[in-house]
């Protein structure tokens, strides 16, 4: 049997006075999923946000909440539905962390606010979720931009909602924090089937942690699907305008501009040990060569971004003569020949005659500072 929508786009465009600034949407989205926006700065993620809350009525088009258009359930019903954690600013200067989580309480207390024993459990509850406890006596308005959002995010799991709106809400924390938050929206989706809808900068965690993935510019849905269907490089890289660099989604990395030029250094690696290598020779400014790498090893999705040449082999074939020849011409004229830690076995035998050539990653990452390199030169052995 099929699962109802829980959370449904119906040709909704979305905009501020009437005027469109993303337009025709058409998605649907299950009870316990997470779906994070991603795109270019203005493309109006954040406005699509501001129209599920009701902080900005639609343009067209409709929002079903569990099959109610959400323009008709009452402020008090929602409440108890939808939680917002957002990034604008809230006056709280005489409030304390505690204060600000508790009014996520406010919906099921009566006219005075008074929260019972039950409602200071719930927050207590919260609180440590979000590991603030700590910080909970302090004033709000004087705790960092990273602990104002675990508290925001207390404040909204104390609605006890179905459904968690959040704009933005990994942008001012630290990566333990960023995982930490992202690990406690996937937990509530997962254990308690909350819905939650977000906007993401960092692609990379959009990845890893949504179940849809929502591609918006230019006023349009560009793409709705899961990572694997929507992280390809070039989706990505026509959604985000990437002229320099490459979005990898093998490893859900960004990877800068390689270096430009005829390859200065060689590289020798597999199993991902040249990575450090490549992304360090590319910080230099410095173009290399890579090689000899089979097609499925670590180190090709990264070596075929950054390096000037890539010296490949099929995957599970012994290396052949030509091969190594090339490899070998390649590495006779450059300046360098690094090796930044490779296995040797039955398959990869003849990569020996190029590691006779080589000196350990350790001396080249050592050096300070990075020494000229005169072309035409290899190192002594």
């Amino acid at each position: 049997m099929k699962e109802k929508l829980y959370l449904e786009f119906q040709n909704l465009t979305v905009g501020y006075h009437g005027k469109p600034v993303v337009s025709a949407m058409k998605l649907g989205i299950l009870k316990g999923e997470i779906v994070a926006l991603i795109g270019p700065n203005g493309a109006g993620k954040s406005t699509i946000l501001k129209t599920v809350i009701r902080q900005l009525p639609a343009v067209s088009g409709r929002i079903l909440l569990d099959g109610e258009d959400i323009s008709q359930i009452s402020s008090a019903e929602l409440a108890k539905k939808m939680a917002v954690v957002l990034t604008d600013r809230i006056q709280a200067e005489s409030m304390t962390c505690r204060d600000v989580a508790s009014a996520g309480r406010y919906p099921y207390t009566g006219r005075l606010g008074i929260l019972s024993p039950e409602d200071e459990k719930k927050v207590d509850e919260a609180l440590r979720l979000v590991e603030a406890e700590d910080i909970q006596d302090r004033l709000f308005a004087k705790v960092s931009d990273g602990q104002r959002q675990r508290i925001l995010l207390a404040r909204a799991l104390c609605q006890e909602p179905e459904i968690i709106v959040l704009d933005e809400p990994t942008s001012f924390l630290d990566i333990r924090y960023k995982l930490h938050l992202l690990g406690i929206l996937r937990k509530l989706s997962r254990e308690r089937r909350i819905t939650v809808i977000m906007s993401l900068h960092e692609i990379d965690l959009a990845e890893k942690t949504a179940d849809h993935i929502l591609c918006i510019d230019a006023g349009h849905e560009t793409a709705y699907g899961t990572p694997e269907e929507v992280f390809r490089e070039q989706k990505i890289r026509e959604l985000f305008h990437v002229e320099r660099g490459h979005f990898d989604p093998v490893y859900g990395s960004v990877e800068m501009e390689a270096p430009t030029g005829e390859p200065r250094v060689f590289v020798i690696s597999n199993g991902g040990r040249g990575i450090p290598v490549y992304r360090k020779l590319q910080r230099d400014g410095i173009p290399f060569a890579a090689g000899i790498l089979t097609t499925n090893d670590m180190d090709y999705p990264v070596a075929k971004h950054l390096a000037a040449e890539v010296i490949t082999e099929k995957a599970f074939s012994p290396l052949t003569e030509d091969t190594v020849e090339k490899a070998l011409v390649i590495a006779s004229k450059c300046q360098r020949v690094i090796d930044a830690g490779t296995e040797v076995g039955p398959v990869n035998e003849k990569i020996r005659r190029l590691l006779e050539l080589a000196e350990p990653a350790e001396k080249y990452f050592a050096e300070r500072p990075i020494p000229s390199l005169i072309p035409g030169t290899l190192p002594e052995c």
